[in-house]
């Protein structure tokens, strides 16, 4: 009963904490879940995922005409103050639930050159309940990034869409714009419900793209995206078997400081803590005495729950997604745009993405928020009220892959403390895999772009130096060089000369 309070008390907490500091972030969502599967007593269902058979259900894959929509019709002419570019740029809605009137928003980018030759990547943030339009698209990855003013853009140099056709979603229901009529959907939100409408958004988007029908396709993401692809990966290698012919070309996953397993996850993160001077080696020493970080576990002890609350005291005043960056300590927009910079990141520019997006221009000229939803679109979802299952680990998922010949990629930005290198590090240990290329560092313009280790099996392990949890966001030109790599299927570079 003791345990049942204090998670009460944490989630209290964490409101108030969002009410006094602004928007929910990618860092209070991840939180909000580790903490109460950790503390037990949760009602999660931690059993291992299992894809279901969707290829031959036609209330969900919609196969008449009328329903794929127009590619045309999501074609985005241009977005408010922004600059000129020579690529085409979609975004709209593709249904994946015909009777609950559930649909999911995408915005699409087509690569800078050779978009019918390079590959189709899909973009997932995580959180659970975190926007891919937030984060991933006008923070990381994609073409643009926003302003201080809220209202206008500027280039990303190093956008994905130099390597690939790129292609962000906002899922699942009540994320970003992407909602249901059916608004109990969103009591009902978890990992199996999430991966079956990705699945189903791909089948049908790819009807309104056919010409990316055939074409390689990889799904990438971060944080509890580690759980996102590759539930979407395995959904769709199950359907092409039931289905006896390739309905989605998957060739790789590509995932960055990933939500794996839970258990090494956990003990990884309290390590690199400690390891960083952080918190004492006391701290974690009680921590690894009194907890249990096994996937059954119900409960934890009242001292491990002291310990813990005392380590969380000792690191809330840092940003724990970069242990290096500064604090936002101005949460608005300006009357001017700020000189900007992609190689030194604003801390504040989830205020300005929150500002952009919910501007009326900016979402009619988005085909967003077509049905004028009664709240704000938020980076992270406020309307999503529970997550009903997470599975404690994903990592026979990355074995089912190796043995079916995909391409694995797992990377750490090495100034993440709440997934970091040694979180993964531990996960990918409980493979035991043979090592094909010993650990070394991998180069960039002369310098160490950070360090990689390659597996017999296709799994690649890379760290980018200098990057917090969304590594495009803080070392942009490494992450270019770290997805262009992966696509080509070419080892990072060992020499300097690159």
């Amino acid at each position: 009963m003791k345990n049942k309070f204090v998670l009460a008390f944490f989630l209290i907490l964490s409101f108030f904490l969002v009410q006094i500091y602004g928007r929910k972030k990618q860092t209070e969502a991840l939180s909000h879940l580790s903490n109460a599967k950790f503390r037990g007593n949760s009602g999660i269902d931690m059993s291992h995922f299992k894809a279901v058979e969707l290829v031959n259900s036609k209330s969900k894959i919609h196969y008449h005409p009328d329903d794929i929509g127009s590619k045309e019709n999501d074609r985005i002419v241009r977005l408010p103050g922004q600059p000129n570019v020579r690529f085409s740029q979609y975004g709209g809605y593709v249904t994946v639930d015909k009777s609950a009137g559930r649909a999911f928003y995408y915005y699409f980018v087509e690569a800078q050159h050779s978009k019918d030759s390079l590959p189709l990547l899909l973009w997932l943030n995580g959180g659970p309940g975190c926007s891919s339009l937030a984060y991933g698209a006008m923070q990381e990855l994609g073409p643009f990034r926003v302003h201080s003013d809220g209202k206008t853009l500027y280039k990303n140099r190093y956008s994905w869409n130099y390597a690939a056709n790129v292609l962000f979603l906002e899922s699942p229901a009540g994320v970003g714009f992407s909602y249901s009529n059916r608004t109990s959907d969103y009591d009902n939100n978890g990992d199996k419900k999430t991966a079956e409408d990705n699945y189903i958004f791909l089948v049908n988007w790819l009807k309104r793209f056919p010409e990316y029908k055939d074409r390689d396709f990889y799904i990438s993401g971060e944080s509890y995206a580690g759980h996102y692809v590759p539930q979407l990966a395995h959904t769709i290698l199950y359907n092409n078997k039931k289905a006896k012919k390739t309905i989605i070309n998957l060739k790789g996953i590509l995932i960055g400081n990933a939500v794996i397993n839970d258990e090494t996850d956990n003990i990884g993160m309290y390590d690199y803590f400690a390891g960083h001077a952080l918190v004492s080696n006391d701290a974690v020493n009680n921590i690894k005495k009194h907890c249990d970080f096994s996937p059954n576990a119900t409960t934890q002890s009242a001292t491990c729950i002291s310990a813990n609350n005392q380590i969380e005291r000792d690191i809330s005043h840092l940003d724990i997604y970069n242990i290096y960056a500064p604090l936002c300590f101005s949460p608005t927009t300006t009357a001017k745009p700020k000189i900007a910079s992609l190689e030194n990141f604003d801390p504040c520019s989830d205020y300005y993405v929150y500002a952009y997006l919910n501007t009326p221009e900016v979402q009619e000229a988005m085909h967003a928020n077509v049905t004028k939803l009664k709240h704000d679109w938020e980076p992270c979802s406020d309307v999503i009220s529970q997550w009903l299952d997470s599975s404690a680990t994903v990592l026979p998922l990355l074995q089912e892959f190796m043995a079916n010949g995909l391409r694995v990629w797992i990377y750490s930005g090495d100034t993440d403390g709440r997934v970091p290198f040694t979180s993964t590090i531990y996960s990918i240990d409980k493979l035991n895999l043979p090592i094909k290329t010993e650990w070394h560092p991998w180069y960039l313009k002369g310098e160490v772009g950070g360090y990689t280790q390659v597996y017999k099996g296709d799994l690649t392990f890379a760290t980018v130096r200098g990057a917090g949890h969304e590594v495009p966001s803080f070392q942009p030109l490494r992450a270019l060089s770290l997805i262009k790599h992966f696509v080509d299927g070419t080892p990072l570079p060992d020499t300097k000369r690159y």
